[in-house]
């Protein structure tokens, strides 16, 4: 089989993660499935940042050790990693600094310095010196720096990479596979998509990893999306800025992760009561309390579900891959409207931040779901009893609607009331509502099952 996979490490601050992706996208021009993990500590720079790339022929969400190449920018990327390497691994480092290793040194000081280059290009040269060791023609990695660098500094990267390519020599070859170049993306980016895709027209949140790419890959192309991106002070803004939003009829998601999730539970809450929908993507992360911020955890499920005081419908999914996460992100958000329930997205850093080849045309779409809208006759009851549970959608502006919503209880009108016959009829809604959502989701493919059906495990 043909598979391979490299681990890159440095320091904080020195575009590790850029450059893990630029590897991935070497592999990925070549044919080659690839997946990108990415560990770093919570800090802004210092500390040891690194990042192991696999590239398989087959589909793949995992890495995979002992690496065959290990690219170092210092002494701590080599000696953290002695489990990741053995006797074929060959060793590519920065010979500038004080690194003992066998394999190739490069004097990426000295090559930047010669080529008038930013200390940032120094990942051009480990990308050349790659693509020689792995058998690479130029013109791959420099495809790959073409499409990932801005042009202002693309001329400077090609020559630091051209360096760092002749200053190594082919160790093994990597066969080109007869398969498309698949785009890599991270699974934030593929919920975000997904999230478009079911209509998305607001993004809100506040940033907390691991959803925090989430929220900047929106702000980067929301213009080209056609949607708002948000950033208001902290949680409790987010989801109320949200709720406030779809109550003027405008499709709203947030993004947070435990700690963060924890300041929106009343908005969560007031969205049950009130039957305002609104889509939360919760990136899961080692708790209790700040926890572990920038490793990976799926311990909040018990949380997401009992959310909230009182009892009221909700839609979680837990999506295990990059295209469950497209797919289910674009469904969570339309059922959420289609039901005006709260909906969570399940996620957690492995897959948030965890780039993979995403094959778009692989991908099976979940039925399109719309809201009910109110058809202009009679009174408009925001709260209106149906035999499903739902009560058809206006917004403020509508003529001949008066759209109130409430924290209380209350009647089909939306005033608070506290007659016993009302507030049961309200909890009635909202059970049955429940039931009809749990129908509908019978006939969605909800359930993924890995491995041989007739397992005796």
């Amino acid at each position: 089989m043909h598979e391979y996979s490299v681990l890159i490490g440095g320091k904080a601050g020195e575009g590790i993660n850029t450059a893990g992706l630029s590897i991935a996208g070497l592999f990925s021009r070549l044919g080659y499935q690839t997946y990108m993990y990415f560990d770093y500590p919570s800090l802004i720079r210092g500390g040891h940042n690194f990042a192991i790339i696999r590239a398989s022929e087959r589909t793949i969400g995992a890495l995979r050790t002992p690496v065959d190449v290990l690219l170092a920018f210092d002494q701590k990327s080599i000696d953290s990693h002695q489990e990741r390497i053995h006797d074929g691994t060959t060793i590519i480092h920065d010979a500038s600094g004080a690194v003992k290793a066998e394999g190739y040194g490069l004097p990426l000081d000295a090559i930047v310095k010669e080529e008038r280059a930013p200390p940032i290009t120094k990942n051009s040269a480990m990308l050349g010196a790659l693509a020689r060791v792995a058998g690479i023609e130029p013109a791959t990695y420099e495809d790959v720096l073409r499409a990932s660098v801005p042009e202002k500094y693309l001329e400077a990267n090609l020559r630091v990479a051209r360096r760092g390519y002749d200053a190594a020599g082919e160790v093994f070859v990597v066969e080109p596979l007869d398969a498309p170049a698949l785009p890599i993306l991270t699974g934030n980016e593929a919920t975000g998509l997904g999230l478009v895709y079911g209509g998305l027209e607001s993004y809100i949140a506040y940033p907390m990893t691991p959803t925090s790419n989430l929220l900047h890959f929106l702000a980067r192309r929301a213009e080209d999306l056609a949607i708002k991106v948000l950033h208001p002070e902290n949680e409790i803004s987010v989801i109320l800025m949200a709720l406030g939003l779809a109550y003027a009829g405008e499709r709203a998601a947030v993004g947070t992760s435990g700690g963060g999730f924890c300041l929106m539970t009343e908005g969560v809450s007031l969205a049950g009561m009130s039957e305002i929908p609104v889509t939360i993507v919760m990136g899961q992360r080692p708790g209790p309390s700040t926890g572990m911020p920038t490793y990976t955890s799926q311990g909040d499920l018990h949380f997401i579900l009992n959310a909230g005081q009182g009892e009221f419908p909700r839609l979680v999914v837990a999506p295990g891959d990059l295209e469950e996460a497209y797919t289910w992100s674009a469904a969570a958000l339309m059922l959420s409207w289609k039901y005006q329930v709260p909906s969570i997205i399940l996620t957690d850093k492995t897959l948030a931040e965890g780039a993979y080849s995403f094959d778009f045309e692989a991908i099976t779409p979940l039925p399109d779901r719309e809201p009910v809208l109110w058809d202009g006759s009679g009174e408009y009851r925001r709260y209106a009893r149906t035999d499903d549970g739902v009560s058809p959608l206006a917004f403020p502006g509508r003529q001949g609607a008066i759209v109130k919503v409430s924290s209380y209880a209350h009647d089909e009108t939306g005033f608070t009331t506290e007659v016993a016959e009302s507030v049961r009829g309200l909890q009635e809604k909202m059970l049955a509502k429940g039931e009809s959502l749990k129908r509908e989701l019978m006939t969605y493919p909800a359930v993924k099952v890995y491995g041989p059906r007739n397992s005796g495990t």
